[in-house]
């Protein structure tokens, strides 16, 4: 069976959907027919295949969900947004007037997120770009992207990575996923693999795949408040709040103690 190319799958995925979204992708088929959807497939590996339109990377303010305008109210000073994709947050609070830094290891997605005038990006991973000597207020990790944390392995040398990046008082505003409120069996008996070879439940392995390509395979964590609580222990950071009345969904507030 031939397998797909590693490569920048979410970027070409993100140009794809900002294309259809614009209106400068592919003329309308024959027949009046629209183009295709772009559809983000996401595989795990225990061979779970989960699918959802793409259009929500480019969603408008007016489309957020409730969380993410909270998480916008609560930003302050210079923002890093990690994990930027098309931009939709960043865009919006350039608008504002904030400084923002769009921070994403996908070329793809940098392309779109300029495009969409985000004036200030940065192709690199975390750990690089904490070498950086700008200093941030606030950093993001929206659309779920608390799960870059990976897991308790990866967890403390991420966490140190956004110190260097902080003014005293800086603070991390994520948003995050519980994941053990299913009653899924397939979720369920995921979570029980997973702490049977030692990893949290919710520590995941996934890879993206679009049309020919896909990511390399990468961790992503989903977890509850007091796995996220034990993850911050021996760290610089402290949780402050915890906003979960979009519950399973949650917003976490981190303060910089260093």
């Amino acid at each position: 069976m031939t397998q797909p190319v590693v490569g920048d799958a979410f970027g070409e995925m993100i140009r794809d959907a900002y294309a259809v979204h614009t209106g400068t992708g592919p003329r309308p088929l024959a027949g009046g027919r629209y183009p295709r959807p772009v559809i983000e497939v996401i595989e795990r590996d225990d061979g779970l295949i989960n699918g959802a339109l793409a259009d929500h990377y480019l969603s408008e303010p007016t489309d957020w969900r409730p969380f993410d305008h909270r998480a916008a109210g609560m930003c302050r000073g210079r923002v890093l947004d990690i994990g930027v994709g098309a931009g939709r947050i960043a865009v919006e609070l350039q608008q504002r007037g904030f400084a923002v830094t769009g921070l994403d290891t996908s070329q793809g997605a940098i392309e779109v997120s300029r495009r969409r005038g985000l004036r200030d990006t940065v192709l690199n991973t975390v750990d690089e770009f904490s070498r950086a000597t700008v200093r941030y207020d606030t950093f993001l990790l929206l659309g779920n992207n608390l799960g870059l944390i990976e897991g308790p392995e990866r967890a403390p040398v991420f966490l140190a990575a956004l110190a260097r990046l902080a003014v005293p008082g800086a603070r991390i505003i994520a948003q995050g996923t519980d994941p053990y409120g299913t009653t899924d069996p397939v979720h369920v008996g995921y979570h029980e693999a997973n702490r049977a070879r030692g990893r949290l439940g919710g520590q995941l392995r996934l890879r993206l795949r679009y049309r020919e390509l896909a990511s390399d395979w990468f961790d992503y964590l989903n977890c509850s408040v007091e796995e996220l609580s034990a993850l911050l222990k021996g760290t610089s950071w402290r949780l402050t709040s915890i906003d979960d009345r979009d519950h399973p969904y949650y917003l976490a507030v981190m303060e910089y103690t260093g």
